[in-house]
């Protein structure tokens, strides 16, 4: 194993880690310093967390019968799952390329992981994913919507077929969107079809990745067994502060998102008519990119003060692939025109 390397940014124009580029307006950072100057940090966390669970449901519609689970973002979450289904035989499922921290829960808490191979065009391979899982009969399967690297939503079918399999073999199925304010579909308005499915999202997208606030829906039962090994007191007096302040000036977040989904279409087009890349339809605020050279292009956008992600070496099928986080207007512009120099002979 090694440790997960953070990239040197300063200076850069950073578009590594699917942050929301857009700050709080001022008002609102004079408005949040004061409340949280305000704070007894003297004391631990207590009573505010259940308000935020509160709020949280709320924002996302969650269903009546549903719990809300909190974590110090959704590793946390995820690393809690292996740890709560961590039983003689038990694994973890899921389709590859993908979110890292799936595999590296399972190996982190000694539980084998199975990762089922993508299509090329990083499509749900059903009949894979089905035979998987009724050989390996998986503790968990997970299922990003969008996916990440490959930012693109699943077929609808599809998913269900794989989640109805999971459930007869006795799993449960987390679906990961951590994406979710950039994607023009949600499975939060299906979660009750299943009693074996739990939802799982993300503050760092919603625009407080600093933060770290993961949360996991899912119905009462299940989560309350969950909830047996989270560590006491897991969110700061601090996170969750944050996290309420940011939920009750929700308007200005959601503003926020939709300028990030202009951009991505903007930013499509251009890398669309690009000679020498091939973009990947996106229904989050990442881009994946398919150019001739990825760690050639990719150390001469850094020389150039741009910085992005190189993911051709994460999977096979992600052979020359860069992933690029949406900006602002004038960052997009910059990366735009660091990629077209990088590209040339």
């Amino acid at each position: 194993m090694h440790a997960y390397a953070i990239q040197e940014s300063e200076g850069m124009v950073k578009l590594d880690a699917m942050e929301n580029p857009h700050r709080l307006p001022l008002d609102l950072q004079e408005m949040l310093g004061r409340r949280l100057g305000a704070l007894e940090l003297n004391r631990y966390p207590a009573g505010r967390n259940n308000e935020l669970r509160r709020a949280l449901a709320s924002y996302a519609g969650m269903p009546e019968g549903f719990e809300v689970m909190l974590g110090n973002g959704s590793d946390e979450l995820i690393s809690l799952l292996a740890l709560a289904c961590d039983v003689a035989g038990a694994s973890i499922l899921a389709p590859l390329p993908g979110f890292v921290m799936y595999a590296m829960s399972a190996q982190l808490q000694g539980l084998a992981f199975h990762g089922v191979p993508l299509s090329r065009d990083f499509e749900l391979d059903e009949a894979a994913m089905l035979e998987a899982i009724a050989r390996y009969r998986p503790a968990i399967t997970y299922l990003a919507y969008p996916n990440n690297p490959t930012a693109n939503l699943w077929d609808a079918t599809v998913m269900e077929n794989i989640i109805q399999a999971a459930g007869q073999h006795g799993g449960l199925v987390v679906l990961d969107e951590a994406y979710q304010p950039f994607s023009s579909r949600s499975y939060i308005d299906r979660i009750t079809r299943h009693g074996h499915v739990l939802l799982l999202r993300t503050l760092s997208k919603f625009g407080l990745a600093g933060v770290r606030l993961g949360y996991l829906m899912g119905p009462k039962a299940l989560i309350d067994e969950i909830d047996k090994v989270r560590p006491p007191y897991n969110i700061s007096a601090l996170n969750c502060e944050c996290a309420l302040f940011a939920l009750e000036h929700g308007e200005v977040f959601a503003a926020q998102a939709i300028d990030l989904c202009v951009q991505r279409d903007v930013l499509m087009q251009a890398l669309v008519a690009m000679s020498g890349v091939a973009a990947f339809k996106s229904e989050a605020n990442m881009i994946l990119i398919r150019v001739a050279d990825a760690q050639k292009t990719f150390e001469r956008m850094r020389s150039r003060k741009v910085l992005i992600k190189n993911v051709s070496n994460l999977h096979a099928l992600l052979h020359n692939c860069l992933r690029i986080t949406v900006g602002t207007a004038d960052e997009n512009a910059k990366m735009l025109t660091a990629l077209k120099e990088s590209l040339q002979p």
